[in-house]
């Protein structure tokens, strides 16, 4: 089959996402048409993560993140010429859009040029981004992208649930990962300076509370911030954000170490020697990076949102929280009832392996193309 990958934020956990489907449905061709937010992620760096066998590259020049009629129309137009060139050039099978920006504007596209095997994942209901206006016009744009065809496939029970509360038909496949080999998929740190990266080192008796991804809205960092600036005074607590973004200027609490992004196993050693996996998103489609820590055996404390709490298996691998002070005082529960953890680590990962395997979703996903 030739399959053709249409993504604006090529990096972090959508990144993460197209790579799994391309490393396992090798047999088939994979064209990505992609977009690059170079203060995340360079594309260079992304690709170089990808298999070269069954992959091909396309840039898509013009797209971008804000909403901005003139630049989204130009987007629109270089995306639809994309596609149009390969359809006329030889048969597509499927066209797969990911996220909401490539949603709208690649089903719009798909319709003119006359392509009918139109997948939409939106890895993130894109109607709980921002305040109730904001959140009103996405829900339009949804409903008014799913005019135009095109089957929408939701990563988690609870966005499942969210698109279809607003009218829109969806399915489900939820998001998977590998629990064997090289299980963890975040992707390379960017070189910002030449200088070696220095992993910081648990000291004896430090309670350890991680986190990964981008340091952007999305991932609430002043929420984790305000969690970590209650354990300042405390030494013997520590926090731990991998990645980079935007918003790193709002983690000021004298407790949080940021790393940049790393590489594969520097993350897995990182993870591996922390207590808790901390989420503070405000949605998520179904996190990679929580999934990754729960193969890693670490008990997870997320928020209670849009696919987070998908994760959290009846509180045996962790808890799901609403307020700072919620947070807080689980991981104080935590951190003096340590014996727990390696139970509620073993639940992680047994949770992982029945309901989030890799192997689930992409064979669902490849009879959906061919369908």
């Amino acid at each position: 089959m030739k399959i053709v990958h249409v993504v604006e934020p090529f990096a972090s956990g959508i990144a993460t996402f197209v790579r799994s489907l391309v490393e396992n449905l090798q047999d088939d061709l994979h064209i990505i048409v992609h977009g690059e937010r170079q203060y995340l992620m360079s594309s260079a760096e992304v690709k170089q993560r990808f298999p070269k066998g069954n992959v091909r590259f396309i840039r898509w020049k013009s797209a971008q993140r804000e909403i901005n009629f003139r630049k989204d129309t130009a987007a629109f137009m270089e995306l639809y010429t994309i596609l149009k060139r390969l359809k006329k050039r030889f048969h597509i099978d499927a066209v797969h859009l990911h996220s909401s920006k490539s949603g709208f504007l690649g089903r719009v596209a798909c319709r003119m040029a006359g392509i009918d095997t139109v997948v939409y994942t939106p890895n993130g209901a894109p109607f709980f981004v921002g305040n109730r206006f904001t959140n009103y016009v996405y829900k339009q744009l949804e409903r008014l992208g799913s005019a135009f065809g095109g089957r929408v496939v939701c990563c988690s029970p609870s966005e499942w649930k969210a698109y279809n509360a607003i009218g829109i038909k969806a399915l489900n496949i939820n998001n998977g990962v590998a629990m064997e080999e090289e299980p963890f998929a975040l992707l390379p740190r960017l070189s910002f300076s030449s200088a070696p990266v220095k992993l910081p080192e648990l000291k004896p008796g430090k309670f350890r509370v991680v986190t990964s991804g981008r340091i952007e809205g999305q991932k609430n960092p002043a929420l984790f911030n305000a969690i970590a600036k209650y354990f300042e005074e405390f030494h013997d607590f520590e926090f731990l954000w991998i990645g980079e973004g935007g918003d790193r200027e709002l983690l000021t609490a004298k407790n949080i170490m940021i790393t940049g992004w790393l590489s594969t196993e520097e993350t897995k050693t990182l993870i591996a020697q922390s207590q808790v996996y901390l989420s503070t998103s405000h949605f998520e489609g179904l996190p990679f990076a929580v999934l990754e820590a729960m193969v890693l055996k670490k008990p997870v404390l997320l928020t209670d949102c849009i696919g987070n709490r998908d994760i959290v298996n009846k509180r045996s691998n962790g808890d799901l929280f609403n307020t700072e002070d919620e947070a807080i005082i689980k991981i104080l529960q935590y951190h003096n009832n340590r014996d727990m953890l390696d139970v509620m680590g073993e639940y992680s990962q047994q949770h992982c392996e029945q309901s989030f395997d890799v192997y689930s979703t992409f064979t669902s996903y490849r009879s959906l193309y061919k369908s």
